[in-house]
């Protein structure tokens, strides 16, 4: 087996004492520049590597941070976890980094997973089967510093979130512009507070303009592409057939493009959608999809900061950090000239 270097080896190269060897590694005020800078160079000359979790035993801090996200498979996630890594590395911590699918079940075995790697901040976004509101109340319990972002619920910890209901609003406030009186509306899972959120925007804007909802207009669907292709068919069997669909993120909006375009029909002469989160595929897709484009970058650097606060002791509340998106208009609803 291969031997590794301690400070025990560098000691006795040297001929000094294992406790300045590690004072010197340390960077300590009493070790002489000449001393520090002959163990650095004995330190590389061994290939001296730092056993980090003694150190972090010793600190009783490990300088890691868990991350819980439901799914890696769309952009959103990925996009979010770069604005943590610039925030966090920079204060030197490390984000783990785990992937729930979906499932609260795996959630729970993550975040135990983490626990037992004495991470010292938990970042945490809720599975579409909903909330492990026990396993995140023995979080806080045990002294853990939770942070929650985008899909939340309602327990006392930090949050970052989208004005989903305003943005929501907008989006059929568009869709009312541009003409079109029959808007359905594929919604997520219920038990998601996106998709209340989103799903209530929509509602009360389309009561504002007296525009009445049939009740087979919301169908929760779900929040994966195919998801949408589904509820999409079951939407052109209405009468009468809706002119629009908001739907409640990109994946269903572009499967629910997908069915219409299977059945023959015009995007968005026939019927126009509008999607939400801005996935790339946004741009990809034909015609180009309108969407609700949220900062992501700006999502994680805000809930890094919060974490850092919260492990620094910094913070009295739990504030719950509500940030702005932009709704950018592309041909799938636009039937007028803007």
């Amino acid at each position: 087996m291969k031997h590794s270097t301690t400070i025990k080896d560098i000691a006795k190269y040297l001929g000094i004492s294992v406790a300045t060897v590690s004072r010197a590694l340390s960077d300590q005020w009493d070790v002489s520049p000449q001393t520090r800078a002959k163990v650095l160079e004995v330190a590389k000359l061994l290939n001296y590597q730092p056993n980090l979790s003694a150190q972090r035993l010793c600190q009783q801090q490990s300088h890691l941070i868990g991350l819980v996200v439901p799914e890696l498979e769309n952009s959103f996630f990925p996009r979010i976890i770069v604005g943590l890594q610039s925030i966090l590395e920079e204060a030197g911590y490390l984000l783990l980094i785990t992937n729930s699918n979906e499932s609260s079940a795996i959630e729970e075995k993550n975040i135990k997973t983490l626990e037992r790697n004495r991470v010292d901040g938990i970042i945490l976004s809720v599975t579409q089967e909903g909330a492990n509101k026990q396993i995140y109340e023995e979080i806080i319990a045990n002294g853990t510093p939770l942070v929650l972002f985008n899909r939340i619920c309602d327990i006392d910890s930090p949050k970052v979130i989208i004005d989903d209901y305003q943005m929501s609003s907008l989006a059929v406030e568009h869709l009312i512009k541009q003409g079109c009186r029959k808007i359905a509306h594929i919604a997520g899972p219920e038990q998601l507070s996106i998709t209340n959120s989103r799903k209530q925007g929509y509602i009360d804007t389309l009561t504002k303009h007296k525009i009445t909802i049939p009740n087979d207009y919301i169908i929760h669907a779900g929040i994966m592409q195919e998801q949408g292709y589904t509820a999409m068919l079951q939407l052109l069997q209405t009468k009468p057939r809706p002119d629009a669909v908001f739907c409640v993120n990109d994946p269903v909006a572009i499967g629910a493009m997908k069915a219409i375009k299977h059945f023959g029909l015009k995007i968005p002469k026939d019927i126009a959608i509008v999607g939400y989160s801005e996935s790339r595929s946004a741009c990809l897709v034909e015609p180009n999809l309108t969407s609700v484009a949220q900062p992501l970058f700006e999502i994680g650097k805000n809930v890094a900061e919060l974490m850092l606060k919260k492990i620094e002791g910094k913070m009295k509340e739990n504030p719950t950090i509500i940030l702005h998106a932009q709704l950018n208009i592309r041909e799938s609803s636009l039937r007028k000239k803007v």
